[in-house]
Parts: structure tokens; sequence; C-alpha cells
């Protein structure tokens, strides 16, 4: 048990670093923006890759490893609560219609992007 928690803890610090260095790596790429655009980035990627990592851990026998790359890595990188704040933030600010896009890009992208990613790994893993 306390080995499953520091797997979680230690990816879900991965997972944080990597979601903070992608923000800051648009930022500086893209410079500031009134709309979220980093979260979106690392939840349909995240989401994508928890797709490959479902198929890819079931066909090759690492589902062992689903605490720390889910939980943990997965878990810190994507971030519901950053999403729910910045569509908050948007609704304060009045801008309804971004806050709709927002919400509706988050949640497609994500879904859509966890299909894909299941689909592709199921063509590899088979």
């Amino acid at each position: 048990m306390i080995s499953t928690l520091s797997l979680v803890a230690l990816g879900g610090a991965i997972g944080a670093s990597l979601r903070w260095l992608a923000g800051v790596a648009m930022l500086r790429a893209l410079g500031p923006s009134d709309f979220p655009l980093a979260i979106i980035t690392v939840n349909v990627i995240g989401s994508f890759l928890m797709g490959v990592f479902v198929v890819a851990a079931a066909q090759r026998g690492l589902t062992h490893l689903s605490p720390f790359v889910m939980t943990g890595l997965l878990g810190g990188f994507t971030t519901f609560s950053a999403f729910s704040l910045e569509t908050m933030t948007l609704i304060e600010r009045g801008q309804m219609g971004q806050a709709a896009l927002y919400i509706a890009i988050s949640v497609g992208a994500s879904v859509g992007a966890l299909a894909l990613g299941l689909i592709l790994a199921r063509g590899v893993f088979a």
C-alpha cells in the first residue's frame, strides 16, 4: 500500500510539473492569452495518452503501472479543477461564449483524443 501510494505521489509530482512546464512553454511561444489554451492542450494530450496506456497496459501486462501512470502521472498532468476554475473565470468576466467554447472543446476534444488513443493503440498492440 505504501509503495503504491509513493508511486501515485511520484507520478503526480511529475505530471503536475509537466503541466506547469507546458503552460510556461505555451506562454513563451504564443504570449499571454485570456483563453486557457494550455489547459485544453494538456487535457487533450493527457486523454490521448490515457487511451493509449489503457490498451498498452492490458495488451502488455502492464496494468500494475496504472497507479503510477493513470492516477499519478496523467492525473497530475491533466486537471479538472483547473478546467473548472478557468471556466468560472471566463463566466465571471462575462465571456459566456468563450466559456461555452472552452467547455465544448475541452470535453469534446479530450473524449475524442482518448477514443483516438484507444483505437490507435488497439491497432498497434492487437
